[in-house]
C-alpha cells in the first residue's frame, strides 16, 4: 500500500488554524496529489470523507482526541486513535491504513486489540512511536508499518528541534525500516531519512501549516535581532 521511497503528506489543521475545514484540507490533498505524492496523511472522520470522495491516494486515516472520564479529566496520554470505535469511524470514512498511538503511555485499549480491529475490516495498521523497543512490541503486536511520529512526544524519548534520525538508524540495523514522520522541514531532511534506513516519509507541517512555518521563519529573524542587541 505505502511505496517504498515515497512521499506521503499529511494534510492536518489544528484546531484554530484557519485552514481547519474539510474544503481546505481537500484543496491540500490536492496540491500534494499535483505535487507527487504517493499517499496522505489525514486526521478527523469530515476530512477523510471530503478527501476520499475525490482522491484515489492511499489514505492513512486517524482521530485525534484525549479520553476523558466523567470530571472531564484526562484518562492517559494516548490521542491518536485510541478507541475501537475511533478505527470503526475512520475506516467507515474511507481509510485504507490506520494510524493509532503505540507508545508504552497509560491506554484505554491494548495495542494487539486496536491492530486485530483494524484487520478485521480489511485494513493496514500503522503504529505511531516513539523508541525503538515501541517499535518492535507494535510489530509484535501485528501491526503493518511503524511510524516515528511521536519522537519528542512522550517524556522518555529525545526532545530535539529536527527530525529523530538516530530513531530510524537503531531501527534499521534491527532489520525494521520505519515510515518517518516527525519534525521532518527540509528536503534535505526527507532524503537523510531515507539515508538512514526509512521505509517512506510524511512531511506535514512543512508543506500544509502555513501559519507554522511563518512561525519557524519569524523565530529565525527574531533570534537574529537578540544576537544583534
Amino acid at each position: 500500500m505505502i511505496v517504498q521511497g515515497s512521499l506521503i503528506v499529511s494534510c492536518q489543521a489544528d484546531s484554530g488554524s484557519p485552514f481547519n475545514d474539510p474544503l481546505f484540507i481537500r484543496a491540500f490533498a490536492k496540491a500534494a496529489k499535483l505535487g507527487g505524492a504517493a499517499g496522505l496523511r489525514l486526521q478527523g472522520v469530515d476530512n477523510i470523507e471530503a478527501v476520499r470522495a475525490e482522491q484515489s491516494l492511499p489514505i492513512i486515516g486517524l482521530i485525534k482526541r484525549h479520553q476523558e472520564d466523567s470530571k472531564n479529566e484526562t484518562l492517559g496520554d494516548i490521542y491518536i486513535t485510541p478507541e475501537l470505535l475511533d478505527v470503526t469511524n475512520v475506516i467507515n470514512a474511507g481509510a485504507d491504513i490506520v494510524a493509532f498511538d503505540a507508545t508504552l503511555r497509560k491506554r484505554p485499549v491494548p495495542v494487539a486489540d486496536i491492530v486485530h480491529a483494524i484487520h478485521g475490516r480489511g485494513k493496514l495498521a500503522m503504529a505511531d512511536i516513539s523508541t525503538a523497543v515501541e517499535a518492535v512490541t507494535a510489530l509484535e503486536a501485528g501491526a503493518d508499518y511503524v511510524s516515528t511520529t511521536l519522537s519528542g512526544y512522550t517524556s522518555y524519548s529525545p526532545q530535539q528541534e529536527g527530525p529523530d534520525l538516530d530513531l530510524i538508524s537503531d531501527l534499521a540495523q534491527r532489520g525494521i525500516h520505519p515510515v518517518a514522520e516527525g519534525r521532518i522541514r527540509t528536503p534535505e531532511e526527507a532524503r537523510q531519512a531515507l539515508e538512514r534506513g526509512a521505509f517512506a516519509v510524511v512531511v506535514g507541517s512543512a508543506i500544509t501549516r502555513p501559519e507554522v512555518v511563518t512561525g519557524w521563519f519569524l523565530k529565525a529573524l527574531q533570534s537574529f535581532s537578540s544576537d544583534k542587541a
